[in-house]
C-alpha cells in the first residue's frame, strides 16, 4: 500500500492532507485505514449548529464506510453536500503568514519604496470516500435512509457497543479493535450513528474523481465534536483545523485550555524558502511545552463581509458572503434558520450580520485528549492572527556614519533572528545551516551574512548552555577547598 507524504503544520505554502474529523472506519476483509489530519468547519448561534466535514483516505476506498455520532435523527433536508474549494479557501485565508518588510538605507536622503508580498503554494486538496452498509440486526435500527448528491446515508440508532459491533460485522466490516469501548460512551448518551457510502450511480453523474465535503444542520444545546470515536483507528497523533464562525465572537474549548500560537517574531530571511517545515517545528515545540492537552488560536477576526480589514496582512482571498454562505452561515442576506423550537431564549436573534471567524487548530492522542470537545460561544472579539517577521536588509552604499551604526545593528538583529530560530522551533542551529549558507542572502556585506553569523550564534549558544555546569564546577571546588581549609583549621 503506498502511503502519503504528510507534513503537518504547513500551513501557507503547502496545504496538509485530511481526514475525517470525528468518526472512524471501517472496511471489508482486512483492510486498514487510518485517519490522521482533519479539517472542519463549525457555524453556531444559540443551539443551532451547522458542521462541514472534509473527508481523505489512506488506503483502498474502494469498500469503505465512514460513521460519525449526531445527536439527533437528520432529516434529508437537514444533509447536504458542498463544494470542496471552500476548504482550501479558508486554510488559504487564515493560515499562520509571513511578513515582509524591508530595511531603508539610513544613508539615502530619501525613503526607499516599501512594498508587502505573500509566498504562497497551494497544493491542491484531495477527498476519498467509499463504503459498504447493509441490513439490520440485533439491536441496532436503521432510524432513516437517504441519497444526498454522491452519498447514501444511513441514520443509525443502538442500544449497546456490542450490538452495533456485531450489525458491523454480520455486513462484512472489519471495524478498529478498540472502536467498541469508544462507541459506548456515545450509544449511553442516546447519540445516532451517521454513516456514510458512495452511491456510484450518482458519483458518476459528477463527471469529477472528487468527493464534495457533507454538511448537516441540527439543534443540541451541546456544541461539541466527537474526537473520540476517530481515535479508533488513529495512527499516533492526529491534527485538527476547525473553522468556526459566529454573531458574537471567538470561540474557546471548555475543557481543554486556550492558547494563542506564539505569534509576531522576527525570523531569519531564509526561513521563507521553507517556511512550512519552521511552522511545523514551532507547533510541535509549542504543543509539547503546552503538555500537549491544549487548543491552539491561529486567527480571530470579524470577517462579516461589509468590514473592510480583516486581516493584516493576508495571505489569501478574503471568504466571500457567497463563501460565508456555503460553509453554512445562514444569517447573511436575510435567510435564517427555520427551526428555533430548541433555540436558548437569552440567544434570540437580534438581526446582526457580524461574522466571527475563528482558527484553532488541535493535536490530540488518546492520552493528552480523553475527552471529546467541547467548545462555547465568547463575547471576545479581539482579533488575532499567527505571523513571523522577515526583514529584507538595505542596500547601497554605507560609509556614512548612520550607515556603519545600521550594519551594527544588522548584525545583532541578525544573529537575535538565529536563536530566536532555534528558540521557537526546539531545533539545534546546526540544522538551519545549509539554509543559511545557501546563496540566497540578499546582504552583499559578507560581515552581517546569516553563513558568517551562524558559528559566532553557535559558539555563544553552547558557551551560554556550559556556563551553569562551569558554574557548579566552581563552586564545587569552592566548597572543597573551604572543607579542607576547616579541616587544617586555618579557618
Amino acid at each position: 500500500m503506498k502511503k502519503k507524504l504528510l507534513i503537518i503544520g504547513a500551513f501557507i505554502v503547502m496545504s496538509p492532507l485530511l481526514y475525517s474529523f470525528c468518526g472512524f472506519y471501517i472496511s471489508k476483509a482486512d483492510g486498514t485505514l487510518k485517519n490522521k489530519t482533519s479539517q472542519v468547519i463549525l457555524i453556531r448561534d444559540g443551539n443551532k449548529s451547522v458542521i462541514t466535514m472534509y473527508n481523505d483516505f489512506k488506503g483502498d476506498t474502494k469498500d469503505f464506510a465512514m460513521v460519525v455520532p449526531v445527536p439527533v435523527v437528520l432529516r434529508k433536508d437537514d444533509i447536504k453536500v458542498v463544494d470542496q474549494s471552500i476548504f482550501q479557501k479558508l486554510n488559504d485565508y487564515s493560515a499562520p503568514r509571513l511578513v515582509e518588510y524591508w530595511d531603508e538605507n539610513p544613508c539615502y536622503e530619501y525613503s526607499m519604496m516599501r512594498s508587502k508580498s505573500e509566498n504562497k503554494q497551494n497544493a491542491p486538496l484531495s477527498d476519498k470516500l467509499a463504503g459498504k452498509v447493509a441490513g439490520a440486526r440485533a439491536s441496532v435500527k436503521i432510524e432513516a435512509q437517504y441519497i444526498v448528491g454522491e452519498y447514501d446515508i444511513l441514520i443509525l440508532s443502538a442500544k449497546e457497543s456490542t450490538g452495533l459491533k456485531t450489525w458491523l460485522n454480520q455486513n462484512g466490516y472489519k471495524i478498529p479493535a478498540n472502536a467498541e469501548e469508544v462507541l459506548d460512551p456515545y450509544i449511553k448518551s442516546n447519540l445516532k450513528f451517521f454513516v456514510v457510502k458512495v452511491n456510484e450511480k450518482e458519483k458518476q453523474k459528477l463527471n469529477s474523481n472528487f468527493l464534495r465535503p457533507i454538511q448537516i444542520k441540527f439543534n443540541s444545546p451541546k456544541f461539541m465534536l466527537p474526537i473520540r470515536l476517530g481515535m479508533a483507528n488513529a495512527d499516533g497523533d492526529q491534527d485538527l483545523i476547525v473553522y468556526a464562525f459566529t454573531r458574537k465572537g471567538r470561540i474557546e474549548s471548555t475543557n481543554y485550555r486556550n492558547v494563542n500560537i506564539v505569534s509576531n517574531k522576527n525570523i531569519p530571511l531564509f526561513v521563507q524558502k521553507n517556511f512550512s517545515a519552521f511552522y511545523g517545528n514551532l507547533f510541535t515545540t509549542q504543543w509539547n511545552k503546552e503538555n500537549k492537552s491544549v487548543a491552539f488560536l491561529e486567527y480571530a477576526w470579524n470577517v462579516t463581509p461589509v468590514n473592510p480589514m480583516k486581516c493584516d496582512p493576508c495571505v489569501g482571498n478574503p471568504p466571500t458572503e457567497q463563501d460565508l454562505a456555503q460553509s453554512g452561515v445562514w444569517w447573511l442576506g436575510n435567510k435564517d434558520w427555520n427551526d428555533y423550537s430548541d433555540v436558548d431564549e437569552e440567544e434570540y436573534d437580534n438581526g446582526t450580520r457580524n461574522v466571527h471567524f475563528t482558527r484553532l487548530h488541535f493535536r490530540y492522542n488518546r492520552n493528552s485528549f480523553p475527552q471529546d470537545l467541547i467548545f462555547q460561544v465568547t463575547p471576545n472579539t479581539e482579533n488575532y492572527q499567527a505571523r513571523y517577521i522577515i526583514t529584507h536588509p538595505a542596500s547601497g552604499d554605507f560609509n556614512c556614519a548612520a550607515g556603519k551604526k545600521y550594519l551594527q545593528d544588522l548584525r545583532a538583529r541578525r544573529k537575535k533572528e538565529l536563536m530566536e530560530l532555534t528558540y521557537l522551533t526546539g531545533t539545534n542551529i546546526n540544522n538551519w545551516q545549509e539554509e543559511a549558507i545557501a546563496k540566497n542572502d540578499e546582504e552583499i556585506n559578507s560581515s552581517v551574512q546569516y553563513a558568517t553569523l551562524l558559528p559566532q550564534v553557535k559558539d555563544e549558544m553552547e558557551n551560554k548552555e556550559s556556563m551553569p555546569a562551569g558554574l557548579v564546577l566552581i563552586g564545587m571546588g569552592m566548597l572543597g577547598c573551604a572543607g579542607l581549609l576547616r579541616w587544617k583549621g586555618m579557618i
